[in-house]
């Protein structure tokens, strides 16, 4: 019976009359630390593709024009003239006005008349009852401007 021995630091676990082949260890590999890339450094490293781009720029657009319309003050050619139109009413009206409060001066029966426009409680009616009168038709007109008749109707009530 043979035994043999081990060099000395190198302790094998198998038992001493264990007979298989021993080969030798491979030496111990060092642990290599990587660096872990930063968000900086892979977007230096990135090469984006056109689809990439062509999609960013696409949703730039799309998001200027949303902050731009919605909180911007942006408008389009059809909100502009739909302003413009109410804006050039409400000056015809506000001109025209004097002329129907004049034209209500003129009536001899205005007293009973205004005591019969306040008693119309529904501010819907007014209008009707002052277009009804002729104080809303201006002259060269044949029929009574509905805007000029409301704001002549708040004037004389006083509302």
């Amino acid at each position: 019976m043979e035994h043999t021995t081990e060099p000395a630091g190198r302790e094998d676990p198998r038992a001493w009359n264990d007979n298989r082949e021993r080969r030798p260890e491979a030496p111990a590999k060092a642990i290599v630390v990587t660096k872990v890339a930063g968000l900086r450094e892979k977007l230096r490293e990135t090469r984006p593709s056109k689809k990439i781009v062509f999609g960013l720029m696409v949703a730039a657009a799309v998001l200027t024009m949303i902050v731009g319309f919605n909180w911007g003050g942006w408008v389009t050619g059809g909100g502009v003239q739909q302003r413009v139109d109410t804006g050039v009413r409400d000056a015809v009206a506000s001109r025209l006005v004097p002329m129907c409060v004049a034209q209500f001066n003129l009536d001899p029966q205005k007293a009973p008349k205004l005591a019969e426009l306040k008693a119309i409680t529904s501010t819907w009616s007014r209008p009707d009852y002052v277009k009804k009168q002729g104080w809303a038709t201006m002259p060269g007109e044949k029929e009574p401007d509905t805007n000029v008749a409301a704001a002549c109707a708040n004037l004389l009530v006083g509302s």
